[in-house]
């Protein structure tokens, strides 16, 4: 890949991220128009989005997103309000601005045009917003302006900067709009013209600017260069703190611009005595008071160089295929360990056994690293739950509030990216079917504005997330009602609450009267809980008619590396989630009589042979093992021949041929290299 297609990917990337951040501004700027902080969060990203699309070459993108960009400089400037219209029409542009970036429109478009015609609308005219041209207007000063800031920057460039496509005038033309300049070049580095190569930039530049930007607007002037440039930018002067410090002799600003060094300034000026020599000369104070100013002056100066040495985080962007190779690795890492530490415990070796131990230890911090980095907030998928259901909404007629709680839940990477779909067909199922129209909400004394909540919180080694709705909840009724008409229960079962409700999840099932853009077909649910039970979670419902539905739904942190607990059944293995396990108890023979129940400490809890549902012939020893294991908020008993002890399971999946056998969720790689299968324990309960 050349130079220029990656960096035409970096833009890509960059620009994916700015929009995510853009449409999380704008939806909190519909909340609170007034924050001037997220209008400058806004306004910064389509500035970002323009400089950098001109840069690469996705002219198109940057020519459309000034015009959105003009109307908030205006917005953040006072001169206009942020209002509803003008918030859909961004959210609007922002959805074209990724239409065009992955390449699916080209060109601006109808819609860019409805989309500028509309903010246009929305702009106050010329002569009230823009002065004359002719007429000359003040620089601004303190005196207007007490935000004004006066910046000293230096922009010195590599010497291949031209390779990569960019302009540097085209960087200080941007620079200089932000306000009143100076712009200094050096050009002491050009050499004679036969030396002289066309394709290096020799040449750099101090520029003075006096503005009311921040430094992290001028600093996103350069954000696609600065990581190979040198860029330095000092506030030299503030109308908010102007005092005699900040006038500083010629010999200081060339010191600290490190034009010269402290001791060649020093040199020179060791020619004139020091002014605390000469006033201690002319007896007007003594020798120790000059040195007590001293100790001052340096122990001052000392506390603001501290103050400015804090350090700063840094983070470096690395390709998913990379990450997940990684964790392939060290998934083959972990099962070659396994089969090291069987061999040591076979030897009678204690220093291979010392190493045996060491390479455990350092396995498993390896493979916790390499998890965690794989592991990301949950928060980056809850955000864009915020834009579906305030368009929903207003596409539905209802008046519906989205609270999320849990944002900083992490999960692995892959298993964020398949949850999304199932979480995106809850909420519109709640949107839909659970919250009522504001019309009904009235009459049944509620409050017209729904309110929906999306949490998520660590259960164990699992993660907990919750949709709650205060609409109108689930009829059980009715459900038995729609399930006996499209035959999907007989008319004469019996069956709980509780089951029924899970009966929404059935393929084909659905209680809409009317199909519609959102509901109706009786498509989701049951892919919903298709894919759930891919990512070997659990789903569950809680209903009360007439005061909303919590839908649960349990999801393992991840689909990797699992600590089970190894059980043998006759000459075959399995593995169980140790997350599930809560204890292991003996079953003896004589007290099978019990109707597949076993008395815990006077509590009665079912189980089940693993022997008898997969069908596994041979002898049944004297006395079972009986793991007893959570599921789905049960305490279930599992039969087993033995229990071996803990194993750390690489997961491996299954073939096409064995992928719907029920109870098996994956398989795994013991020490010896044999095969044991990871038991899906709520499957094969169910």
């Amino acid at each position: 890949m050349s130079r220029e297609e990656l960096n035409r990917q970096a833009f890509k990337e960059e620009a994916l991220e700015l929009l995510g951040e853009l449409e999380t501004s704008l939806l909190e700027l519909e909340e609170d128009p007034a924050n001037d902080e997220v209008i400058n969060r806004v306004f910064r990203a389509m500035h970002t989005i323009k400089g950098s699309g001109a840069m690469f070459g996705f002219e198109d993108i940057a020519s459309f997103t000034h015009e959105v960009e003009t109307v908030f400089d205006l917005a953040r400037n006072g001169q206009i309000l942020v209002s509803k219209e003008l918030l859909d029409l961004t959210l609007l542009a922002r959805d074209h601005i990724l239409s065009m970036l992955e390449g699916e429109e080209q060109g601006l478009g109808a819609r860019a045009g409805e989309v500028i015609r509309g903010l246009k609308a929305l702009t106050p005219s010329r002569t009230q917003t823009e002065p004359d041209p002719a007429v000359k207007t003040a620089t601004p000063t303190c005196a207007t302006d007490s935000s004004m800031n006066t910046w000293r920057i230096r922009f010195a460039p590599p010497k291949n900067l031209f390779m990569s496509g960019t302009n540097p005038a085209s960087l200080l033309e941007e620079l200089c709009e932000m306000g009143e300049h100076h712009v200094i070049m050096h050009t002491k580095d050009i050499p004679a013209l036969p030396q002289l190569n066309p394709e290096d930039c020799l040449v750099w530049w101090d520029i003075i600017l006096t503005t009311a930007s921040s430094e992290d607007d001028i600093r996103d002037v350069f954000i696609f260069v600065e990581e190979d440039s040198d860029l330095t930018i000092q506030m030299v002067g503030s109308c908010q703190g102007i005092d005699e410090e900040s006038y500083k002799l010629i010999g200081q600003i060339l010191v600290e611009k490190n034009d010269i060094t402290k001791d060649a300034l020093e040199r020179i000026l060791l020619e004139r005595k020091p002014i605390g020599q000469l006033l201690s000369e002319a007896g007007l104070v003594s020798a120790s008071q000059v040195e007590a100013a001293l100790v001052e002056q340096q122990e001052v100066k000392r506390l603001r160089q501290t103050a400015g040495a804090e350090p700063q985080a840094s983070s470096i962007r690395v390709p998913a295929q990379k990450l997940d190779f990684l964790v392939d690795l060290v998934g083959e890492l972990v099962t070659a360990q396994a089969r090291l530490t069987q061999f040591a415990s076979e030897q009678n070796d204690a220093r291979l056994q010392a190493i045996s131990e060491e390479i455990e230890r350092l396995s498993d911090e390896l493979r916790d690293n390499t998890l965690g980095i794989r592991m990301l907030p949950i928060g980056s998928t809850f955000s864009r739950f915020k834009r579906l259901v305030r368009d929903l909404s207003q596409e539905l007629g209802k008046r519906i509030v989205l609270e999320t709680h849990g944002e900083d839940t992490e999960l692995d990477k892959t298993v964020i990216e398949r949850l999304n779909d199932p979480l995106v067909h809850l909420l519109r199922n709640s949107i839909d079917h659970g919250i009522e129209s504001p019309e009904e909400r009235l009459a049944k004394g509620k409050n017209p504005e729904g309110r929906i909540e999306l949490s998520a919180e660590h259960s164990g080694g699992e993660v907990l997330i919750r949709i709650i709705d205060d609409g109108a909840g689930i009829d059980p009724e009715r459900i038995r009602a729609k399930a006996v008409e499209k035959g999907i229960i007989a008319p004469d079962s019996l069956i709980s609450d509780k089951d029924a409700l899970m009966l929404i999840f059935a393929p084909g099932f659905s209680t809409a009267e009317k199909v519609t853009s959102v509901s109706g077909r009786g498509v989701g649910m049951d892919v919903v809980k298709r894919n759930i039970d891919a990512l070997r979670g659990r789903i569950s419902l809680e209903s009360v008619p007439g005061q909303g539905t919590t839908i649960s739904v349990r999801i393992p942190l991840t689909l990797a590396i699992i600590d089970g607990l190894q059980v043998q059944v006759e000459n075959s293995y399995f593995i169980m989630p140790l997350s599930a396990v809560e204890e292991c108890v003996e079953l003896i023979r004589k007290d099978k009589d019990r109707a597949d129940l076993i008395n815990l400490r006077g509590q009665m809890v079912p189980y089940v042979s693993l022997r008898a549902g997969f069908e596994i012939p041979g002898q049944t020893p004297e006395i079972e093992q009986v793991v007893v294991c959570n599921s789905q908020g049960r305490r279930v008993g599992i039969v087993v021949d033995r229990v071996i002890g803990e194993h750390q399971t690489v997961i491996k999946s299954l073939g096409k041929v064995y992928q719907d056998v029920r109870g098996i969720s994956g398989a795994t790689i013991k020490g010896d290299g044999s095969m044991a299968l990871i038991l899906d324990i709520a499957a094969l309960v169910a």
